[in-house]
């Protein structure tokens, strides 16, 4: 019988997803899931972005351009110019998603081999990209006590290689929630100049920022003009997730013509999905008040049942909409599998993400969860309930 692929082999599950089939038994039981293990949003996605779609009137559903077409581009270099991104409409490339942005970013600028840094816990799927484009990831570990802010400089400094090329970030961060400061990352940018290296920024949660913070872009720091690459999407700005609608933006010429042979040969991204991203560049500029109320208001009820639960370590952070907290078990994937195999109350459980699969380093986070709120304040209550439940009851 054929083997499969070594890279298939050590391709890292989701640590968001594996956990479906035990939440697909309980709901075949009768039992309501309150699924705050993914970022999946439960805001409606505005009604003019998906009207653009329904009321466009193609004859023939063709191919884009492989960067995306001008008009969208046109809109988005204004979108990120209102927020303080100086870039023109050739210093971007759609991509199928933001998941094709970073593979793209890293198929451009690494070599297999090579080394990236990343600040742990960091999304996942980072660990999927690399594996694909044969690029080694460098951990360093964030801590939960200061609310995984960036680590000291000379962790970094320690962690630099020959074969190093890049840096990465989440900013606000997928899955800490924690929103880096301009000090912060302008420690980043003099020690990516120190030693030329690439800093990526994975900026999809730009808009959702608490509490009067600011977010900062890495294109908005002098001096990275050759250095820095913005990773973007749409799908949690709009609540459009299954759009599948990314951005590559950069100001160095020569990664956006290596970006665009890849985006070649993958043809082109989604027609309709960038009419719908178009349309949405022209959503009035209050649009997100409404929805950035109810993600704090969200946030607070989250955070305040939390810490309110005995020997429940919980941050309070400033961005995205995704906690990490610690709990009181050994093994937080055997509990959140307990949670949907064995557990109930009142009718109901709850599916949380097991946070070592956002630690590449073996063995930590075994502790702690992360939690997206992403549900109305009700329901995120009642899982709540279901947690301080099930915390009293369960047994390692």
């Amino acid at each position: 019988m054929p083997k499969i692929s070594q890279r298939g082999l050590e391709m890292p599950p989701s640590p968001i997803r594996k956990l479906t089939p035990y939440a697909n038994a309980a709901k075949a039981k009768g039992i309501t899931v309150y699924h705050l293990n993914i970022g999946q949003p439960d805001i409606e996605t505005p009604q003019a972005i998906l009207d653009s779609v329904k009321h466009t009137d193609l004859k023939v559903l063709a191919y884009s351009p492989s960067e995306g077409f001008q008009s969208y581009r046109e809109a988005l270099a204004k979108y990120y110019n209102k927020n303080d991104i100086r870039v023109t409409p050739d210093e971007i490339i759609i991509t199928t998603g933001g998941s094709e942005a970073i593979s793209f970013a890293m198929l451009s600028c690494l070599n297999p081999g090579d080394e990236i840094i990343i600040p742990e816990p960091f999304y996942a799927n980072y660990n999927g990209f690399a594996k694909v484009a044969g690029v080694k990831v460098v951990p360093i570990k964030s801590n939960i006590e200061d609310g995984f802010a960036l680590p000291k400089i000379e962790e970094f400094e320690h962690s630099i290689s020959s074969n190093t090329k890049a840096i990465m970030i989440c900013n606000p961060n997928n899955p800490t929630g924690y929103l880096y400061s301009i000090e912060e990352l302008k420690t980043l940018r003099d020690l990516c100049l120190k030693h030329d290296l690439f800093l990526f920024s994975d900026e999809a949660y730009r808009e959702f920022c608490y509490d009067g913070a600011q977010h900062t872009s890495v294109m908005s720091l002098e001096g990275l003009e050759k250095h820095a690459i913005l990773l973007d999407t749409i799908s949690k700005r709009y609540s459009a997730c299954g759009a599948r609608i990314g951005a590559l933006v950069t100001h160095n010429q020569e990664v956006l013509q290596t970006a665009l042979k890849f985006a070649q040969a993958r043809l082109s991204p989604p027609t309709l999905a960038q009419i719908l991203g178009e349309a949405a560049c022209s959503l009035p500029d209050d649009y997100f008040d409404e929805v950035l109320e109810e993600y704090k208001n969200r946030r607070n009820i989250l955070v305040k049942r939390l810490q309110a639960m005995p020997n429940v370590v919980c941050p309070n952070p400033k961005g995205a909409f995704y906690i990490i907290a610690k709990l009181p078990v050994k093994s937080s994937e055997d509990f959140c599998q307990w949670l949907l195999s064995s557990f109930s109350y009142k009718g109901a459980t709850l599916m949380m993400a097991p946070a070592s699969g956002f630690y590449s380093t073996p063995g930590l986070g075994q502790s702690e969860v992360r939690l997206a709120y992403v549900l109305n304040e009700a329901s995120i209550n009642a899982a709540m309930d279901c947690l301080e439940e099930a915390l009293k009851v369960y047994q390692d």
